[in-house]
């Protein structure tokens, strides 16, 4: 078995196409779940207790369902009840959807350990519940729970191969494809994991980054 330059040549304009996709998927998924995750965690700590229940237990369904057959349901099970998705669009909003349900409980725990003094200060303002979330809470809950949701940014983008069951050209399928067409898998698969590196270890290091930040800032202010 033999490095050949040549085919790295080959494939990597293939394999940079499908890290683009990756990067995408992975970007705007993140968005997606951080977005429906502060949802989730809101209709979680719901005085209903309909609501509250309810939010658990869908979470609960979602989390404990791998993200594999939930791509599959978004893409081949939709378009018999009429609902057709892109491949990129399916790929994406099960990402989202998927990881909501970790970023919620990131979420929960970061408005519940707000001190109970802002709330009351913000009820004797008169502050609807709205601006109490938006002008009070959230801007004190959010800065400890950036190192939690980088973290699930960097996972997310380490479970985007799974996307290719679901026809998604992203940066294993590009290799994946290549390689099944031309016989060659030791260039192709090892430029999938070094790309996976490049990306992932940087910044698995700015998350630590911030972990540790936020973790000092704390500490000064208590």
């Amino acid at each position: 078995m033999n490095w050949s330059w040549k085919v790295v040549y080959d494939v990597l304009p293939q394999m940079l196409e499908g890290l683009v996709i990756t990067v995408q998927a992975t970007i705007i998924g993140a968005l997606v779940a951080y977005a429906l995750g502060l949802i989730l965690a809101i209709m979680r700590m719901s005085n209903s207790r309909i609501i509250s229940l309810s939010t658990y237990w869908i979470s609960e369904f979602i989390r404990r369902t791998p993200l594999l057959v939930q791509l599959y349901f978004l893409f081949y099970v939709l378009p018999d009840l009429g609902i057709f998705l892109e491949p990129l669009e399916a790929g994406i909003i099960g990402l989202g959807l998927h990881f909501s349900t970790y970023t919620s409980e990131v979420f929960r725990a970061g408005i519940e350990n707000v001190p109970t003094g802002q709330w009351e200060a913000a009820k004797s303002l008169n502050y609807r519940p709205y601006q109490t979330m938006r002008y009070v809470i959230l801007p004190q809950a959010i800065p400890p729970m950036i190192p939690p949701l980088a973290n699930y940014l960097i996972t997310m983008f380490k479970e985007t191969p799974l996307l290719s069951a679901i026809t998604v050209v992203e940066l294993f399928n590009a290799a994946n494809i290549y390689s099944n067409s031309h016989y060659k898998y030791l260039e192709p698969m090892t430029l999938v994991g070094l790309f996976f590196l490049i990306v992932s270890v940087p910044s698995a290091y700015i998350a630590m980054w911030l972990e540790r930040k936020y973790q000092r800032r704390y500490a000064r202010n208590h």
